[in-house]
């Protein structure tokens, strides 16, 4: 069969070839069997189903999808596409698949965690010999590690069409905890303003409601995509295989209306905010209202007595001075009674 290891199952090596993550043989009895590149070239459809996981922007990658993969042009250009959006496409008896998944960290670059979520994409041709999953080199799908591990053990899937519903399973399992911590986020930020700790709220405000934007840009396009490859008539694809399809679209579905509640709540925290805003700027502007209305009586007298023209009473008098005093003082707590009567304080 030319395989570069014993028929025992054994450590998958990740990343052993240039652009080549892994190539397992599948043994058809949940187990796996590591191969290289040359050894795939020489293998027989009746030996198993191949699965060769590749680095999308590598040359090396690349030139083997051009030029030993045997594919159709278009499917080609397809799996090496740059920037891609969720769908299938039915090639003979085969599957051209593009789904989006989270990309998670590395083991070994926890360090350099991103801040914010993105959904990378993965490009698949499933048929019922092969299957072929290309992803960038800075990404990283918790939900192929998975399915690898899984194999390492005598736990992975048999078939093509199994393996092809496993990965989209995976793919949206992931999007759960992402979809949770986003709701805790909210509640975290609805808690802040209601509390009046607001000053940092709305860039987190602005930040999640663009994040919520952009997973439903591609959950709702995957949907429709999983929901395509459960209704094809590919033969390699079999009814248990279209039964798990149908649940994983069933919780992609939920999903998605959790993300649009996510969405309208976050709309209904920036109204909120808003209010709490215009609030705050009517009780400042009452307050400066309040302070020139108590400043205006011995505004008017300080006017009035401090023009320098003849005729002003009190200039010889020893108590006028006196009298002002008391007439600012007694008009200023009028003053200061009448605001609170009409609650401006």
């Amino acid at each position: 069969m030319g395989t570069t290891a014993s028929t025992g199952r054994s450590s998958v090596s990740y990343g052993s070839e240039p652009g080549v993550r892994f190539a397992l043989l599948l043994d058809g009895a949940g187990g796996g069997t590591q191969l290289d590149l040359t050894a795939i070239d020489s293998l027989k459809p009746e030996e198993g189903v191949v699965w060769l996981h590749l680095e999308r922007d590598h040359p090396a990658a690349a030139e083997w999808i051009r030029t030993k993969s045997g594919l159709d042009p278009l499917v080609m250009d397809a799996l090496l596409e740059e920037d891609t959006r969720p769908r299938v496409e039915p090639v003979d008896d085969g599957l051209l698949i593009i789904l989006r998944g989270v990309c998670a960290t590395a083991p070994d670059d926890v360090d350099d965690a991103p801040d914010d979520i993105d959904l990378v994409p993965i490009h698949l041709w499933v048929d019922g010999e092969s299957v072929v999953s290309l992803r960038d080199s800075g990404h990283y799908i918790t939900a192929l590690r998975d399915i690898r591990l899984a194999l390492e053990n005598g736990k992975g899937p048999q078939r093509s069409g199994e393996l092809l519903a496993l990965i989209s399973d995976k793919l949206v399992r992931d999007l759960e905890p992402v979809l949770d911590d986003m709701d805790e986020e909210v509640d975290q930020l609805d808690d802040m303003i209601f509390n009046g700790n607001d000053s940092e709220v709305r860039g987190r405000l602005k930040a999640l409601r663009r994040r919520a934007v952009q997973l439903r840009r591609y959950l709702a396009p995957q949907r429709d995509a999983l929901n395509r490859i459960e209704h094809d008539d590919a033969p390699w694809l079999g009814e248990r295989d279209k039964l798990r399809m149908r649940e994983v679209i069933d919780k992609l579905m939920r999903f998605i209306e959790y993300l649009d509640a996510i969405r309208d709540r976050t709309s209904i925290l920036h109204d909120d905010l808003s209010t709490v805003i215009s609030e705050r700027i009517a009780r400042n502007s009452n307050r400066l209202a309040a302070l020139a209305a108590l400043l205006l009586p011995p505004s008017v007298i300080a006017g009035l007595f401090g023009m320098n023209v003849g005729g002003i009473p009190g200039v010889n008098d020893t108590w006028a001075f006196i009298l002002i005093v008391a007439f600012v003082t007694i008009s200023s707590a009028a003053t200061l009674w009448l605001l609170r009567r009409i609650n401006w304080l």
